[in-house]
This record gives C-alpha cells, structure tokens and sequence, in this order.
C-alpha cells in the first residue's frame, strides 16, 4: 500500500498581541480551509501555527505592565481569551501549535546559529544605522522612505552596537534565480517583483544579533548576545518538525513545506532571508510562499494605536463562527487587501447564508417530510431541467479543486455556491407544490426531491473545510452518515434514499437597519464610557468665530478626516445608474473602488489618468442594493448654479500624498 500524499502548510507565527483582531484571523482561517480541504482530499496533513515570542517590543510591554516578559506572552497565549482560546472559538484544525519560547525550539536554533557561524555564514561586527522597534527591523539610509520605515511608515531610531551578520549578501544571486527558475514560490506575481526590486537596489548582510535586549535565545558561544527575533522566529517552520532537537520526528516527512502564507509586510523575510539561511544549511527550500493582503477597516490597516480593531469575538458571539469564517474566506480578495464593515456583513450572511443555503436547506427537507413522510428513495428518472442542475452540481468539486489548488479561496466557495444558487432555480422551474397536487406526479415530485437533496449532499460535504460546523448541521438534516460525508462518495445518484428530519435555521435573516442601528448605538455608548475614563483636558483659549451660518467643528473632528491624492487608473458608467461613475483608484498603497454621482458633468475618459482628492477613511458604503461597494469619497466642488467640478492635482503630485 503506497504512503499518503503530505501537505505542509504553516501560518506566520503571531506577535502575542493583548488585543487580537478580525485581521489576525483572516489568514489562519483561510490556512485552516486549505489544510481541511487537503485532509477531505485524503492527504497527510501537518497546519503548523503558533506565537513569536522574543524580541524588544516584548520586552518593553512585560516592563510596562510590571511582569516578567515570560508571564506576559504565557498569559496572552495560554490565558482565558488568549491566542489559543480564540483558534479554539474559530475552529481553527492546526495539527501543531509552537511558542518560540518552547525549549525544543531554543535549543535548535541555537545550534542552527552555531553552525552558520562556524561556517562563515556569520561574522561579528558593529551594527550601526536605524532600527524600527514595531517591525523589529533594521534599515540602511538608502532604504529609509521620508526618513521613516518603508515598511510601516513610523519613526526609526539610531542604533550603533557590537552585532553578528548573517551574509544575505552572498546570497543574492541565488535568490534571483531562485524566483526565476520556480515563478511559483512568491505569490502574488506583484509581490516577486517587489522582492526582486529590493535586492537589485543591492543586498545588505542581516544583522542577527542584539546586546540591548535580553529577551531573546542566548548566542550559545558569545552570552551578552540574544538572537535577532526574526533568526529565531524563521526557523520555526523546521524546528516544530523536529529539526535539530528530539521532540518531533516530522522533518523527513513534512519538509520542504508546501505553503509559508504570510502578510505582505513579513514577505521580505520569508522570501530573502529565510531562504537565504536555508540555503546556507543546506536545507531544501519551501515550494511557495504566498504574501496576502490586509484586512481593511475605515480605509487603514486594523490598529489597536488608531483605536479601529474589530473584535472576532464580539462578532462570532453576534453572528455565529461560520457566518465570520465564510465572510473572511469569500469576501476577501485572496492577495489583495479587502475592507470590513458591518454592512458587508451582514449583506453577505442574508445573501449567500441565509437566502440561497439556508432556505435551500429548510424548503427541500419541509417538502420531503410534506409530500413523503420525510424518506424518499433514489430517483433517477431525468426530466425538464434535470440535466443542468445534475451538470452543474456534479463538475463542482472539480471546480473547487482547482481553485484551492491555486489559492483562490473566494473563488472556490463561489462554485459551491454556484450549485446551491442553481439548485434553488431548479426549484422554481420544477415547482414542486404544484407537482404535489396530482397524484399521477407522484414520481416526478420524488425525482425533483432527490435531485434536490443530492444537490444539499454535495453541498455539505465540499462546505466542510470552510463551514465545518454548518456542513455537519446539514449532514444531520439530510440524514447522512459519516461514510456518506466522505470526498470520495461525490457520484450524483449514488445515495440509495434519503430519510431527512427538519432542524433549526441554518442563518437567520438579520434585519440590516435595525442590527446597524444597535451596532451604532453599542459604539457610542462604548466610546463614551472611553471618553469617560480619560482625564479632562483644558481647553485652548480661541478666538470666536460669528460665522452663525456655519456648524463648527473640533480640530480633533478635521483630524480624523483622511484626504489623499489618488490615481484614476479606471473609469466607466454604470448601466443601473444615470448619476453615478465607478472608479478604480491607486490611492499610493492600494486599489479601491469608489462610485461617484457626478456623471453628468464628466465623461469616464475625462478623469482616467488624473489626480483626484479623496477622503480616504470613510467605512466601506453598499451601493446598488450590494452590488457595489463604495470605499471612499472623491472631493468636488460646487458653484451656486449646481455645476459640479472635481478637485484635481497635476500629475507630479504623488498619489497616496496626504492633504491637511
């Protein structure tokens, strides 16, 4: 008997951050749903994730928060709404869970820096030049952008000290064949060239070692040095097999990993000097690393320092952990940054969730119980419509696959969602009420049923990696037993009889003006119990203003206002309306959609190619009953005859260059 197939596929090992977010979860959710569908697949699978641990932001915290930095990543990660708390409440299947303070870790990484050092692959030296403490990075002058970080924009500081380099250098021509020769190993296409930009501009040595932070793993053979987080944090992905120590026997196995998924932030590591020190060891290198995009909120990147997080379990606690798993999983653009909003939300959850799945559900099992005392047996009978929906239902799970094999998870739960959409037409075509009303259609009707519960079966088992607990919530309605839930059974027509017992709604119809008004009004109360804690600040003396026409403003009200050049890169009229243009815009950091109802002033091809001013941080608005989704407002101007003129800059005006 031959050995299963493996598949190796790891997260980024989380910053123990005492305010996780949304954001946190997207990508371990959409690692959960690959590692799930492989293992439905029927391969051996190993999901690592885990917690970075070491490093001066650590430090600086425990200080702050009078602890040992020990007792603060353990109650973060181990504590009652911690890391693993949340993974848990997410259904999260990871198969091995790593703390970079495990002592098995330590203890290879140790030996993996005593080994480069003993090769020549480190040398010690005086680091000096900046350093950016929340990516915990280390910058030349000639990487600096405005003097600040390029990677998160905020302000670095001089660092001068004794250090161990790791030669990144030596390695670069490497790397660039490395990205020529396997196209697939960074993904997105866009994220390799921004890799290959950087070590072209020319490859710096790493600094791998700190004297100033003692929170860290020991330089075996220099004590007074701790290893640089990120030495430490990369060599998780073979240390958690066994690598170097004796606590796994995984690496033989499992190595080379078949999926590193990260942020686009952390690309640069996982891409240059993780294969770089790989390469020094003579290790294999991972097959692909996929740099996904962020989680958007209100324009930005969630922040707990913008005050803009969304709590995952506030929202699992609201709408239930499927309901957020298929949200993050089919409205995120896998590899480009997607936005949050309650509207999208909850429009997602009364659309796809709760119209199409969880009425497909209740209307097919309420009939057979009806017109069939809840058994009916195999039907094979073909009539009017049957083929298409035995076509389209039957090619799903082919669909499915090549989709996940390509990392388009939106893509993946559309086809599935495609088949359950056809499956409630095919109801309306075959309108089983009306069958049900001559006994002579009797096995017409049972056909149009079964037809219908094998359109469910399909369903619930190809929703299991992404749905796991509503795929079982429908299993148990269709009467399916744990062999029929199985991949392999997905053969149209192969089920002998379906006995079915009606249950719960699957997804309840949320009432959109009511939930957003108690969500508003949850906010508020929350930000004035905020605003209560905080000690009262002495007004500034003004002068003012008797302009009684005018409703005035705090400072503080304009700053929270974000206005930024952006690009028109698109630009087109929409057929639903007579007012509104969609634009596609390049705001400096990335692509956004915003619908603006000044076509009757402007043609699409007046604007495409121009510098336009917008409000950047305005929440995603659902426009066109959902269809389209506004992220943002494009500034104009209005005379007193109501002519309406956009505010543009000239071309050497940078988009993403801020007004204020």
């Amino acid at each position: 008997m031959s050995e299963k197939k493996t598949f190796y596929i790891t997260t980024p090992i989380y910053y123990p951050s005492d305010k996780l977010h949304i954001g946190h979860s997207y990508t371990t959710v959409a690692c959960d749903a690959l590692a799930r569908y492989k293992r439905m697949q029927g391969y051996d699978v190993m999901f690592l994730t885990g917690t970075d641990e070491h490093g001066q932001k650590i430090q600086d915290k425990a200080a702050d928060a009078g602890v040992t930095p020990k007792q603060y990543v353990d109650n973060i990660v181990e504590g009652e709404g911690g890391v693993k708390d949340l993974w848990k409440l997410l259904d999260i299947s990871y198969d091995r869970f790593i703390r970079t303070t495990d002592d098995y870790h330590m203890e290879s990484c140790q030996k993996i820096f005593t080994q480069l050092y003993e090769q020549g692959d480190i040398y010690k030296s005086v680091y000096k030049g900046h350093y950016c403490k929340p990516c915990e990075s280390f910058w030349t002058d000639s990487q600096l952008v405005d003097g600040k970080c390029p990677d998160c924009g905020r302000e670095v500081y001089e660092a001068e000290e004794e250090a161990y380099f790791f030669k990144t250098s030596k390695y670069a021509d490497r790397l660039l064949r490395l990205y020529e020769e396997n196209p697939q190993f960074i993904q997105p296409e866009t994220r390799k060239n921004e890799m290959i930009a950087f070590i072209n501009q020319g490859l710096q040595d790493t600094c791998v070692s700190r004297t100033t932070v003692p929170w860290g793993i020991p330089v075996p053979f220099d004590q007074k040095h701790t290893m640089y987080v990120w030495v430490d944090a990369l060599s998780n992905y073979i240390t958690a097999l066994g690598y170097q120590n004796g606590k796994y026997d995984d690496y033989s196995k499992f190595w080379p990993a078949d999926l590193h998924m990260v942020g686009k932030e952390i690309l640069r590591f996982h891409t240059i000097l993780w294969p770089a020190m790989l390469m020094a060891l003579d290790l294999p290198l991972p097959k692909r690393v996929f740099g996904h995009g962020w989680l958007l909120l209100d324009g930005g990147k969630m922040s707990k320092s913008k005050g803009n997080v969304v709590d995952p379990v506030v929202l699992c606690q609201r709408y239930g952990v499927d309901a957020i798993r298929y949200f993050l999983l089919r409205e995120i653009p896998f590899g480009n940054d997607g936005s949050f909003s309650n509207e999208s939300l909850i429009s997602r959850i009364n659309t796809d969730l709760a119209n199409d799945l969880g009425n497909l559900l209740s209307r097919t099992v309420a009939m057979v119980e009806k017109y069939f005392g809840g058994t009916i047996p195999a039907q094979r009978a073909a009539g009017e419509f049957d083929e298409d929906l035995i076509s389209i239902v039957s090619a799903m799970p082919a669909h499915v696959t090549e989709n996940m094999d390509q990392l388009l998870i939106p893509q993946a739960t559309q086809e599935i969602f495609k088949a359950i959409q056809r499956a409630n037409k095919y109801i309306d075509e075959t309108a089983p009420w009306a069958l049900a009303k001559d006994e002579a259609n009797k096995p017409r009707l049972a056909a149009v049923l079964y037809n219908l519960c094998e359109a469910l079966r399909f369903a619930a088992v190809m929703l299991a990696p992404f749905l796991p607990t509503t795929a079982d919530r429908m299993a148990e309605q269709l009467g399916l037993s744990q062999a029929e839930r199985d991949f392999d059974t997905l053969t149209f027509g192969s089920k002998t009889e379906y006995t079915v017992q009606k249950g719960e709604a699957l997804f309840p119809r949320i009432d959109m003006e009511k939930e957003l008004a108690e969500l508003a009004a949850e906010q508020a109360a929350k930000a004035a119990a905020a605003q209560a804690d905080q000690p009262a600040e002495e007004a500034p003396a003004l002068e003012k203003l008797e302009l009684e026409h005018l409703d005035e403003i705090t400072f503080d009200d304009f700053a929270k206002c974000e206005m930024r050049v952006a690009r028109v890169l698109e630009c087109e009229k929409l057929k639903e309306s007579k007012k509104l243009l969609k634009f596609k815009l390049f705001d400096g950091e990335r692509e956004r959609t915003i619908l603006s109802g000044i076509a009757k002033w402007y043609e699409p091809e007046d604007l495409i190619g121009k510098n336009v001013c917008i409000v950047a941080n305005l929440a995603p608005r659902p426009m066109m009953k959902g269809k389209y989704v506004s992220e943002g407002m494009i500034l104009s101007a209005e005379d007193n005859e109501g002519n309406v003129t956009v505010v543009q800059f000239p071309a050497s005006v940078k988009p993403g260059s801020q007004l204020g």
